[in-house]
């Protein structure tokens, strides 16, 4: 308490009481007090008095009474500071409580909101062009310095090292492959390195006990139809990694990165293989999902590690990169570059049409009953002709994007139809010129079979652009026409189930597409009914 300054908390002051020394009064005899009394009261020369009551009773309860009495002055002075709000040093209160009282009452969900920017905010790095446009945009930040970049060396950056590791710790390889693409991803070549080493170094008891343990990650598992179950779907991976050429596995993982299914059985399986000191490298082709992957492996362990670039764009991982606080002590965890795969059809478009062709929902089937001398176009890409076959028709069946624009019709208009149509309404490529920069349109001869038209009999897959399945109870013969470099698969059934219902003959476009021509026509429409009354305003001038 303090009552020097009444401008800081706390001041009191009490109230001075002064006695003053009244009149001097003449004394009076009560005879005449008496007699004053029984005499009438004068009025005052000055003003009415103000207590005088009207034609209304006066209230005395009210507070116009107190303020006429007392005047303004003193009703103000009865506004003491010592009835203000206690200040720093009356009981327990301090500071810190003074600014408790002042701040303003945050909401639930508005400390909710501000917590989620704090952490963004410290989530957030620094990062270079390229990857803010990739993560942003989905693109590089300059395509011709994209294209100078070099191919990734898998067997002299990653090959030796996995043969002769510098820890006495088995080294652990995890192979990522894309479900819908898995013969296009398949990292053929970084299976064919480590099979030839590990047979090479097989008969040496030196490097036996190190020998490299390898795991074949299956991502993307959300996009395959629900129809496939998890246990067929294991089978038919083990059995294309080894017609794939890939060397004994330790395991095999169903994973999606995006629904979380799968993650964390694969992290607790690979803190087992890498031990306390362990190498685990991380290899597959590009835009398999290597990336999104480690970053969900990040995620489920809950370490803070700065987030990896994602992007469906070939070639977002330039180097070799070192992920730590993922696995146990002191194992690593490395990120490779994707493995350059020519052979991809994705590999010759560009980012429109990739965009075109990538899958990002389930797959949904669409299915055609075709017979002999008849032809499907998969977009400007692929061309199927049906030569000749021993049953009277085969159902066809396209596992592929929904973007991706088809059309059946007879063999002998195909050459026409797709000169006419491919870069419109055959779609991707886009634009009328692009086929002829993708590459040499070339025709291959293929065989198939099959035992029942109830289930799909044989798969042909196209590298980068998914694949489409045959069903018939007999032998035909097709003829695929695409672009060469394309590589073509021909392996068991992924999916045995066809649509519940057949396309009709003729074109079946995308709606972004089919908007796209229905704007053109309609200008072209207005061009044309331009371009005739202004012949008509001519001809009537002249005449």
């Amino acid at each position: 308490m303090q009552d020097n300054n009444p401008d800081l908390p706390g001041y009191y002051k009490q109230r001075k009481l002064t006695v003053s020394e009244l009149p001097d009064v003449e004394e009076f005899d009560e005879e005449e007090e008496e007699e004053d009394i029984e005499g009438s009261y004068e009025e005052s020369d000055g003003e009415e008095s103000e207590l005088e009551m009207g034609d209304d009773e006066f209230d005395w309860d009210s507070d116009d009474l107190e303020s006429k009495l007392l005047g303004e002055e003193e009703e103000n002075d009865l506004d003491l500071d010592g009835f203000a709000p206690a200040g720093v040093g009356y009981g327990n209160i301090k500071e810190e409580t003074i600014e408790r009282m002042k701040r303003k009452k945050v909401p639930k969900a508005e400390k909710k909101r501000m917590a989620r920017e704090a952490q963004k905010e410290k989530d957030e790095v620094t990062v270079c062009a390229r990857c803010h446009s990739l993560r942003n945009y989905g693109q590089v930040k300059n395509q011709a310095a994209e294209n100078l970049m070099p191919d990734f060396d898998f067997d002299r950056l990653i090959a030796t090292r996995l043969i002769k590791p510098a820890t006495s710790a088995n080294p652990v390889v995890v192979m990522v492959v894309d479900c819908v693409d898995f013969d296009g991803s398949f990292p053929k070549r970084a299976a064919k390195s480590l099979f030839q080493a590990l047979r090479g170094t097989e008969n040496d008891p030196k490097f036996r006990k190190k020998m490299p343990r390898l795991v074949l990650v299956a991502t993307k598992v959300d996009l395959l139809p629900s129809q496939v179950s998890p246990s067929r779907l294991d089978r038919w991976v083990r059995h294309r990694a080894k017609a794939g050429g890939g060397p004994k596995l330790s395991g095999v993982y169903l994973v999606s990165a995006h629904k979380d299914v799968g993650v964390r059985n694969l992290l607790s399986f690979l803190k087992e293989l890498a031990g306390p000191r362990g190498n685990v490298w991380v290899v597959g082709a590009q835009n398999a999902g290597k990336s999104t992957l480690i970053n969900a492996l990040a995620k489920k362990e809950g370490a803070k590690v700065t987030k990896l670039t994602e992007a469906p764009v070939p070639g977002t991982t330039l180097g070799i990169l070192r992920v730590g606080g993922i696995l146990s002590a002191k194992a690593k965890l490395f990120d490779t570059p994707g493995l350059l795969h020519p052979y991809l059809v994705s590999m010759r478009l560009n980012r429109d049409e990739q965009k075109m062709v990538e899958i990002r929902k389930e797959l949904r089937p669409r299915t055609y009953r075709i017979k002999a001398r008849q032809t499907i176009h998969i977009g400007g890409l692929v061309r199927v002709d049906l030569i000749q076959a021993s049953v009277e028709t085969i159902y066809f069946t396209i596992w592929a994007s929904p973007n991706i624009s088809l059309h059946m019709g007879k063999t002998e208009n195909a050459e026409e139809t797709w000169r006419k149509h491919v870069g419109v309404r055959l779609q991707p490529p886009i634009g009328i010129d692009r086929a002829a920069d993708i590459g040499k349109w070339e025709e291959r001869e293929v065989k198939v079979s099959g035992a029942s038209w109830d289930v799909n009999s044989i798969d042909i897959a196209i590298a980068g652009l998914g694949w489409f399945s045959l069903g018939l109870k007999g032998e035909a013969t097709l003829a695929l026409w695409t672009y060469d470099g394309i590589e073509i698969t021909l392996r068991e059934p992924l999916v045995l189930d066809r649509a519940p219902s057949l396309e009709r003959p003729g074109f079946w476009l995308p709606k972004a597409i089919s908007e796209a021509l229905g704007a053109q026509s309609k200008l072209e429409a207005q061009r044309k009914k331009l371009e005739m009354e202004n012949a008509d305003s001519l001809s009537e001038a002249v005449n």
